[in-house]
């Protein structure tokens, strides 16, 4: 097939987390160690834009990563009819090539009862920022961003081409991703076959990184891999669904 027809692989970065109940301000505080947390991660990830009616207005409108000016946007992001859904806030890097560009989104502060929250970072997949973030090192500063400024049940990064090939679902937490964060009170990583490593998160849980290399849906040692891996964390009862 030619390469113009080829799909090109997407990678995503995620926090999940069920319904917790949070004031703007508590999401603003949340939102702002993660915001700072990620400038000094890579160049890509060190300033951000709101949503525009383009691209020309969106650059006009950068997101200040403190406090107060998070607290203000967060609040313009309540939804209009229910509470309980939370606060919703959208952003875009500014990248003006739209495959190296990076955008995120974060639902914070939902409380329903089948309401789960999250923080979802949409990598480059082409250029100079995807030469730089794509790699095993970035990505797991990334996730420990996530997991300490947003406490959640699970953070993964990984390749959605490798993620529809290991699993029927793609529900975060469910199947062995690239990176993955697990949180101590869910119980202990168990021992895990090279090239596997792990790394503490402070004192908060897990870091899992399945493979130095850049993961791929068209590598068939990672696909072993992740497969091999998932019955052990499985066992110890750290593959699962967020709670709602």
């Amino acid at each position: 097939m030619p390469d113009t027809f080829k799909r090109i692989d997407s990678y995503i970065a995620g926090a999940y987390w069920g319904a917790r109940k949070e004031t703007p301000e508590e999401c603003a505080l949340r939102a702002e160690k993660f915001l700072k947390a990620m400038i000094n991660i890579d160049p890509a990830f060190a300033r951000w834009f709101q949503q525009g009616k383009s691209r020309k207005d969106a650059l006009k409108r950068l997101i200040e990563p403190s406090r107060p000016a998070l607290e203000n946007l967060i609040r313009r992001g309540k939804d209009r009819f229910f509470d309980e859904i939370g606060y919703s806030v959208w952003a875009w890097n500014g990248a003006l090539d739209d495959y190296d560009a990076s955008g995120f989104n974060f639902c914070c502060g939902g409380y329903g009862e089948v309401r789960s929250n999250r923080c979802v970072l949409n990598l480059p997949t082409r250029g100079p920022n995807a030469e730089r973030v794509l790699s095993a090192p970035v990505l797991a500063e990334v996730i420990r961003s996530m997991a300490l400024a947003w406490e959640p049940e699970t953070a993964i990064a990984t390749s959605t081409m490798h993620r529809d090939t290991i699993s029927s679902t793609g529900i975060a937490g469910t199947y062995m991703s690239w990176v993955m964060y697990f949180p101590r009170e869910q119980g202990t990583v168990p021992p895990l076959p090279a090239p596997v490593r792990t790394e503490p998160v402070e004192d908060k849980g897990t870091l899992v990184i399945l493979t130095p290399e850049k993961l791929t849906a068209d590598n068939p040692e990672h696909i072993e891999l992740a497969q091999r891996v998932h019955p052990l964390m499985e066992k110890a009862g750290l593959l699962r669904t967020v709670s709602p």
